[in-house]
C-alpha cells in the first residue's frame, strides 16, 4: 500500500482505515496501487511537522523558494509524458491536446509565475510611514495550508502542484495536499517531483507533504485544528461548506471555489443577426472537456424569437450527435442523473439528451433542456443550481425586464457572459444589463465564452458567494493569488535593526 509524504519522508499511513484504487473512466475498471484513507495519527503528524518549519521557512531567501519552485517546474515538465499517461487513464481526460499541450505546459508556466513572484517580492505589499515610524507589510500566516484539489484538473489545480500549492509555497507557508480519489497515481507522481525538488533545495522537510485520503470525520476535525492556518479548496458545495464550517471553528481561513452556471445572456441583436456565429463559438465552449469545468456556460438566456427558436433546435440537433461525453467518475455520472430529474420536476422540457448515463465506464448524453423565463423565475433557486458536466439549460426571455429579473436573482457566479451583435443595435441593453451583472460575477465576458481562465497577473478566478467564499480573492495569477495566504504584519516605532529586512532595505530610502 502507497505511503504518505510526511516530514521527508515516504512513511506508511500510521491508521489505516480502509483502501481504494483509481477507476478508469472508461471501462469503469478498477486499476493499479493500494492507497490508504489515513486515521488521525498521521494528520496529527503532519500538521505537527508543518507547525515546526513554519519558522525555518519564513526565514528562508526568497531565492530559494524561487529555485524549489522552478525545478519542481522542470521536473514536471521532463515527465510530462508519463504523468499524461498515468493522467488520462484516471480521468478519461485524452493525453493530445488536453493534458500534453494545455494543461502540462500551464501547470509548468504557473509554478514559473509563482518562482518569478518569489524573487520579486511584490505581494509582500510593503509600506513605509517613517515620519510616523511605522512600516507595514504581508508575512506568512505561519502555520500550515491545506491544499484541496478537484477532480477535473489532475495537473493544473492539484493540490499539489497547482495555483493554491504554489501560492501558500510563495507566500513561505508549509503545505499540506491531499490528494484527490479520482487520480491518486497522478498525484502520486507529482509528489514523488515535489519531494526530489524538496529536497534539493534546502527548504525545511515538511514545507511539502502528501496526505492520500481521509474519513469524512478526520477531515472536518482537522479543518478545525489550530494548527491549520488555511485550506485552499475547489469542489463541491456541499464538501467545501461543510469544511469552511470547521475552520471556523478553529479560525483557519477558508478559500474555497464552490462552482457556478455562468449565465450567458444572448441579446436581441445578436439572436437575429449573428445566431450562426453565436452557435458555433456556444458549441465549441460548452462542450470543452465533456462540459467538466467550474466555468462551463450551463445557463444560456436567449430572446424569444422564430430566430432564437430556430437556435435551439440547432444547438439540440448538434447536442444529439455527439457521441456521450466522457465523464470523470461515477459521482459526475449520478450528480447529473439527479440534476436532470431536479431540472424537469421544476418545470424545465427536455429538448436533447436523457436522464442516464451510459457504458461502458462513466458516459453522459450530451444534454438540452429548456424553460420559459416565467417559469424560471418561479423556480430560479432550483433551476440555476449547477449541473456539472455536460448539461445546458435555455431559458426563453420575452423582454429586457425579464432578462433583468433573472440577473437579479442569480445567485453568485464565476462568470457572466453577454453576447452582442456586431452591428451595435445591442449595446443600450448591454450597458443596463451588465451593470446588474457586474456585482453578480468575478468574471465580465462580452463575445467569449468563459471557459479558458488564463494564467495572467490580471485574472480573477473567484466571484461572490455562493461560487467562493470571499469575493475579493482570486485562485489564479500572481501575485494576487498569494495574497490570500498571508497576514498583514504592523511594526510601530520598531528599531531598524529588529525589522524585517523587505521593510529595512526600504525604510533608508523612504521620505522622513
Amino acid at each position: 500500500m502507497q505511503a504518505n509524504w510526511i516530514d521527508g519522508q515516504w512513511r506508511p499511513a500510521a491508521e489505516v482505515r480502509g483502501d481504494w484504487q483509481a477507476v478508469d473512466p472508461r471501462s469503469g475498471e478498477h486499476f493499479g496501487e493500494h492507497f490508504p484513507i489515513c486515521g488521525w495519527a498521521d494528520v496529527d503528524a503532519a500538521l505537527g511537522a508543518a507547525a515546526a518549519a513554519c519558522a525555518g521557512l519564513a526565514d528562508a531567501e526568497s531565492g530559494q523558494v524561487a529555485h524549489f519552485l522552478d525545478d519542481y517546474a522542470t521536473r514536471i515538465e521532463g515527465h510530462l509524458p508519463q504523468l499524461a499517461v498515468i493522467a488520462e487513464r484516471e480521468t478519461g481526460l485524452p493525453q493530445t491536446p488536453r493534458l500534453l499541450s494545455v494543461e502540462g505546459p500551464r501547470t509548468v508556466h504557473q509554478l514559473r509565475l509563482a518562482a518569478a513572484a518569489a524573487r520579486e517580492d511584490s505581494w509582500r505589499d510593503v509600506v513605509v510611514d517613517r515620519a510616523n515610524g511605522i512600516a507595514r507589510c504581508r508575512q506568512p500566516l505561519g502555520k500550515a495550508v491545506w491544499c484541496i484539489g478537484p477532480n477535473n484538473f489532475p495537473l493544473a489545480f492539484n493540490g499539489i502542484s497547482g495555483s493554491d500549492f504554489a501560492s501558500a509555497i510563495v507566500a513561505r507557508n508549509p503545505v499540506i495536499a491531499k490528494a484527490h480519489p479520482g487520480h491518486p497515481n497522478t498525484t502520486l507522481m507529482l509528489a514523488q517531483l515535489a519531494a526530489a525538488a524538496l529536497q534539493a533545495s534546502g527548504l525545511p522537510p515538511a514545507t511539502v507533504q502528501l496526505i492520500h485520503h481521509l474519513q469524512p470525520e478526520d477531515g472536518l476535525r482537522m479543518a478545525a485544528d489550530t494548527r491549520l492556518g488555511a485550506i485552499g479548496f475547489t469542489g463541491s458545495q456541499r464538501s467545501g461548506l461543510a469544511l469552511k464550517a470547521a475552520a471556523d471553528r478553529g479560525g483557519a481561513l477558508s478559500y474555497l471555489e464552490l462552482g457556478s452556471v455562468n449565465p450567458v445572456f444572448v441579446l436581441p441583436g445578436a439572436a437575429n443577426h449573428d445566431g450562426d456565429s453565436f452557435s458555433e463559438a456556444f458549441l465549441a465552449g460548452a462542450t470543452l472537456g465533456g462540459g467538466q469545468f467550474c466555468t462551463n456556460p450551463g445557463l444560456l438566456v436567449l430572446p424569444q424569437s422564430a430566430r432564437a427558436q430556430l437556435l435551439v433546435q440547432q444547438l439540440a440537433e448538434r447536442y444529439r450527435a455527439l457521441p456521450p461525453a466522457q465523464l470523470l467518475g461515477e459521482a459526475v455520472a449520478q450528480g447529473l442523473h439527479h440534476a436532470v430529474a431536479r431540472l424537469c420536476a421544476a418545470g424545465a422540457e427536455l429538448c436533447a439528451g436523457s436522464a442516464d448515463p451510459f457504458g461502458p465506464g462513466f458516459r453522459f448524453p450530451w444534454t438540452l433542456l429548456s424553460v420559459a423565463a416565467e417559469r424560471y423565475l418561479q423556480q430560479a433557486e432550483v433551476l440555476q443550481q449547477e449541473a456539472f458536466g455536460p448539461l445546458t439549460l435555455v431559458v426563453h426571455s420575452a423582454t429586457a425586464d425579464q432578462r433583468k429579473a433573472i440577473v437579479h436573482g442569480l445567485e453568485g457566479q464565476l462568470t457572466g457572459t453577454l453576447w452582442l451583435a456586431s452591428d451595435g443595435s445591442d449595446d443600450p441593453e448591454a450597458a443596463t444589463l451588465g451593470q446588474r451583472l457586474r456585482p453578480k460575477v468575478g468574471r465580465l465576458l462580452e463575445n467569449k465564452l468563459p471557459p479558458g481562465v488564463a494564467v495572467s497577473p490580471a485574472m480573477h478566478h473567484g466571484g461572490p458567494f455562493p461560487s467562493s467564499v470571499h469575493p475579493g480573492f482570486t485562485a489564479v495569477g500572481m501575485p494576487a493569488a498569494i495574497l490570500r495566504f498571508t497576514q498583514l504584519a504592523c511594526y510601530d516605532n520598531v528599531a531598524r535593526a529588529r525589522l524585517p529586512a523587505v521593510i529595512a532595505e526600504r525604510w533608508d530610502h523612504a521620505e522622513a
